[in-house]
């Protein structure tokens, strides 16, 4: 097997929340490029159908569209059963959707805690919880969860926030170590600033565009595209020996 043999994932089949847009709409599609069948789950159905049949033009690869609320426990059973059911057992989860609720720490209230924190922490345990083990009855699975900068670094009014990356990377080393040697691996992805819609009042903002640019030492934001590396080479065999770690794609920022 040649070296880029070791990065195709024909025969496999992937589930990306927050698939249909951003991030996760780039990462579908690079896992589908290289022979993965795509399962692209995020709140609304449409936008999902949308991204799953422009995949499925692009590369020719079957993928499917699944609506699921990620704060309800309810919903991720629904969502595996589903997927498990009709689309195929899974072999790559990418536990890509994520929120943020900004605001100094005296003024979030329970509810945006939750919210976050919920939708980036507990949703990607539950949905480990429930399709770990049969990947490591099958002997062969990866767990991608997309951690951030904010996972090892802080930033004034993104305590909700901050605290899910953090424990998320957390998760991400407990269930790589216990699974390790059954031929499932657990990574995270930690992207830094780049243009999603998650930033886009930082985008419009130049002052405070400016700042995030001085942070970063290739002085510029990442682009969708710079995601799909990353993903492809941790969804696949070329990752086979490299679990419980964190991947920063951030141009250089936690460099520094």
């Amino acid at each position: 097997m040649s070296v880029l043999d070791r990065f195709r994932l024909e025969g496999r089949r992937a589930l990306v929340t927050g698939g249909a847009r951003g991030l996760g709409r780039t990462m579908s599609q690079a896992l589908a490029e290289v022979g993965a069948e795509v399962a692209v789950a995020s709140r609304t159905l449409e936008d999902c159908r949308a991204a799953a049949q422009e995949i499925s033009r692009a590369t020719g690869k079957r993928c499917a569209a699944f609506a699921v609320d990620l704060n309800r426990s309810e919903e991720i059973a629904r969502l595996v059963a589903e997927v498990e059911g009709g689309f195929g057992t899974v072999d790559i989860l990418v536990n890509n959707a994520g929120i943020n609720i900004r605001g100094p720490a005296e003024e979030i209230d329970e509810a945006d805690w939750d919210t976050v924190v919920d939708t980036n922490l507990k949703a990607p345990f539950l949905l480990a919880r429930a399709l770990g083990p049969g990947m490591c009855s099958r002997g062969w699975g990866r767990v991608i969860n997309l951690g951030s900068i904010l996972s090892v670094v802080a930033l004034a009014g993104r305590g909700p926030y901050v605290s899910s990356k953090a424990g998320l990377v957390g998760l991400t080393r407990v269930l790589a170590l216990e699974w390790a040697g059954r031929g499932v691996t657990v990574n995270a992805i930690c992207p830094g600033p780049f243009a999603t819609d998650m930033n886009r009042q930082l985008l419009s903002d130049p002052v405070r565009y400016k700042a995030f640019i001085e942070k970063i030492p290739m002085g510029r934001w990442g682009e969708l595209d710079d995601i799909a590396g990353a993903a492809v080479f941790l969804a696949s065999d070329a990752s086979a020996f490299v679990t419980g770690t964190a991947l920063f794609v951030d141009g250089g920022w936690t460099a520094q």
